[in-house]
């Protein structure tokens, strides 16, 4: 007896001694050893959310076309007419990528396209943003972070390749503070008939529950519950946590659900099972549907002999998917699966009395309430952690701009930042992943958004365009406006390309929320987030929260992530890259800017952010996105571009070389301007680099006029092989496109040959 009491405290043991309590209470009884594990990790903040979910509350979840919003369902799911929705997510792997890259990332990419999956729709599309710590140079560290870069994005083209899904876009970021936590967020994006649409709730007295998919190992044991620690310095210990994907195995998965899905009556509801396996994907169907699950443990297909009851229930193999089917239906069911080679097994069914029931060699080892398990969780009182955050917040600067000595030589220094992996191109990243399967992607990879083409018929399409966006560096010297200018970035990228935004989903990463002021970033984070989405009437629809983001060197930035997704009305006005061809006028619209706070020129070139960050102006920002859109859509603009990491100057460049052919540009810039690195490297939102044809520029003006809208001629695109900038007291700088080009295409290639240079010293080490 007193052998099994200390098995049932070990359960127990990430349970504080209040919710252990409140289990006891819950459940009017000590649970057994197998209940224990199970309230330990559905309990834990990776599962619960129980920090995090008083205060997304208060984000807006309803909207024009909402069919599924926050926490609602396994993922948003935004109307599109014509009797098709698309559904859309983002989650984060960033601990088990921190261990094992390769496979951390993969798995991430494998879980949510199965969260996709869960609703019925078909994953047509993905995007990832990736922040990992400085890549340049011969430091431990530098070497370090190229090894996670590299496995990270080559898991992450294995997956995505392989089960035929294109990686269209994403981001990538470098703080030092990522250095031994990176964070590998990814979105995807799917679509689905709207009466095709499934629910994960269970319901039908007496239907089976159906397990299709791998078979259950013991990989990914204790997950959810690692998700929700700081990582530690022991690598090696956390590597039974990281899962292991096999993305053959997810591609007839994909298939045989949608087959299922999509031409039978069969399916009532699914559910991915991802955190905390086998058990969180019972239990949530169940308290939805506001039923109970039986579950027959003996009956779950095993890769392994000798599991325990709680491994089974708590196991994270990948590629697994639970299914409520109708009653009279299994065969049919059974029928698809090994048509498509995978194991399909009836390991339950929907009882009337609200309980998680399970049997294990003919005994009940878990009997407990589902809501118990999904919702009994304590939430954390912010107001009873308001003396700890207060106390520890940072004290932020009132300035309403830093000064930041300008560079000797601005030749060298915007090649420089050009050349800053965060800046330049990201073709090594895009090159390893097959964006073009499937033919949903309009152009490439790179533009302010991914522009994605949806058959809703014969010969119709629906264009819509997805962005994802962060800015880490702007959260860390204001959490609130730099989360307001994240949501503002993110939609400024769809009006880009023209699109009028739907809905964003929302991945935010912080640190140990019980440690420093991390808590109180959380705080501001999400009320800069909610602040910005309530301006622009833009549902938040889901999202992830990943905290405990921290090691024994410090916290991450606070880092959230937006997923942004739009409707494109007018397809055939969609810009052509690059901002257009010589004698088009170079157009500046919405100011100069101020501050060069949070930007990438002060943390390159200063080490230091400062204390303030350019003016977050929202109303302004509507302005410019109303006022792009519109000269889209009338077809006054040769292309535009949107003016974030690098500022102007960044801009600018990419504008004339991703434009085909390559263009150069001579600009002016007034001394009433500012001082010229501020001009060129400040990252004020609200603001476009357009290209504009001659006859149409008294009209672009106009319409700029009327929209309230600053508006500026820089200069003019020109046919010579030259970026040239002119101040009005005559100094000028020029660059070749050839030398802009080897540093901008360069700049994270130089990187990671390093990466592969190190891997040859190795090698003829081990030789000798």
């Amino acid at each position: 007896m007193d052998e099994l009491r200390d098995k049932e405290r070990q359960a127990a043991g990430g349970l504080t001694p209040e919710e252990q309590e409140e289990v006891r209470r819950q459940l009017g009884r000590e649970p057994n050893e197998v209940e224990w594990a199970l309230f330990s990790v559905l309990w834990s903040e990776h599962c619960s959310y129980k920090t995090s979910k008083p205060l997304l509350r208060g984000l807006p979840r309803q909207g024009k076309g909402v069919l599924a919003g926050a926490g609602e369902e396994n993922a948003g799911v935004l109307e599109l007419g014509d009797g098709w929705a698309v559904v859309f997510k983002i989650e984060s792997h960033n601990h088990p990528s921190a261990v094992e890259p390769f496979q951390g990332a993969a798995t991430g990419v494998g879980g949510i396209i199965r969260d996709i999956l869960a609703m019925g729709a078909r994953p047509i599309a993905l995007m990832d943003s990736l922040r990992v710590g400085e890549l340049r140079g011969d430091s431990k560290e530098a070497q370090r972070n190229r090894r996670l870069l590299e496995g990270i994005v080559a898991g992450i083209a294995h997956y995505g390749n392989l089960v035929g899904i294109p990686t269209v876009g994403g981001e990538l970021a470098c703080h030092p503070s990522y250095g031994r936590n990176p964070l590998v967020n990814v979105l995807c994006v799917g679509v689905v008939p709207t009466d095709r649409l499934v629910r994960s709730r269970a319901s039908g007295l007496g239907n089976p529950v159906y397990y299709a998919g791998a078979p259950t190992g013991r990989d990914g044991l204790g997950g959810a519950a690692f998700a929700s620690r700081q990582l530690s310095g022991g690598r090696a210990a956390d590597l039974p946590s990281v899962q292991v994907g096999d993305p053959f195995v997810g591609k007839l998965l994909v298939e045989a659900c949608l087959e299922l899905v999509w031409n039978t009556e069969s399916v009532v509801a699914m559910q991915d099972m991802g955190a905390a396996g086998l058990a969180c994907a019972a239990a949530e169907m169940a308290a939805r549907g506001g039923v109970g699950v039986e579950l027959f443990l003996d009956r779950v297909p095993l890769r392994q002999p000798g599991l325990e009851p709680w491994e089974i229930l708590l196991s994270e193999s990948q590629e697994r998917m639970l299914l409520v089917v109708r009653q009279g239906r299994e065969e049919e069911v059974e029928r698809v699966f090994s048509r498509w080679g995978l194991r399909a097994v009836c390991v339950g069914r929907v009882v009337p009395d609200p309980v998680l029931r399970v049997w294990y060699k003919g005994t009940i080892c878990v009997s407990v309430p589902p809501r118990a398990l999904t919702d009994g969780v304590p939430l954390r009182d912010p107001a009873s952690m308001e003396y700890q955050w207060t106390r520890n917040k940072r004290t932020l600067s009132l300035a309403s701009s830093e000064i930041f000595p300008e560079p000797s030589d601005y030749h060298s220094a915007c090649l420089r930042l050009l050349s800053h992996p965060e800046a330049s191109a990201k073709r090594w990243i895009f090159e390893q992943y097959d964006w073009m399967v499937g033919l949903a992607l309009a152009g490439q990879p790179g533009a302010d958004a991914a522009i994605l083409r949806i058959p809703v018929g014969q010969g119709r399409w629906r264009w819509v365009a997805v962005t994802c966006d962060g800015n880490g560096r702007y959260c860390k010297v204001d959490p609130r406006e730099g989360a307001k200018a994240t949501v503002a970035e993110a939609l400024r990228n769809l009006a880009m390309v023209g699109a009028v935004p739907l809905g964003i989903t929302d991945n935010l990463n912080l640190g140990d929320p019980d440690r420093g002021a991390s808590y109180w970033e959380l705080v501001q984070v999400i009320e800069g987030m909610g602040e910005a989405c309530r301006f622009f009437r833009v549902p938040v629809t889901g999202g992830n929260v990943s905290l405990y983001n921290e090691t024994e060197a410090g916290p991450i930035v606070p880092t959230p992530v937006i997923g942004a997704v739009g409707e494109i009305p007018f397809p055939q006005r969609i810009p052509k890259a690059g901002l257009g061809r010589p004698g088009d006028y170079v157009v500046l619209l919405g100011g100069w800017g101020e501050g060069l706070g949070g930007s990438l020129f002060a943390q390159e070139f200063h080490g230091d952010l400062g204390g303030a960050l350019p003016p977050v102006d929202l109303e302004k920002e509507k302005k410019l996105h109303e006022l792009v859109r519109d000269l889209l859509w009338k077809g006054l603009l040769q292309g535009v571009h949107d003016l974030s990491d690098g500022g102007l100057w960044v801009s600018l460049v990419e504008g004339c070389l991703r434009a085909s052919p390559r263009v150069g540009a001579r600009i002016r810039i007034p001394l009433s301007a500012g001082p010229l690195h501020q001009v060129l490297f400040n990252e004020a939102g609200a603001r476009a680099l357009a290209g504009v044809g001659r006859k149409d520029l008294p009209r672009v003006e106009e319409e700029a006029s009327r929209a309230g809208v600053s508006f500026w001629i820089l200069g003019e695109l020109a046919g010579e092989e030259q970026i040239v900038v002119t101040r009005e007291d005559g100094n000028s700088v020029t660059w070749t496109l050839e030398e802009l080009e080897e540093a901008w295409e360069g700049g994270l290639p130089l990187c990671m040959e390093k990466k592969a240079e190190e891997g040859e010293k190795r090698e003829g080490g081990d030789q000798a």
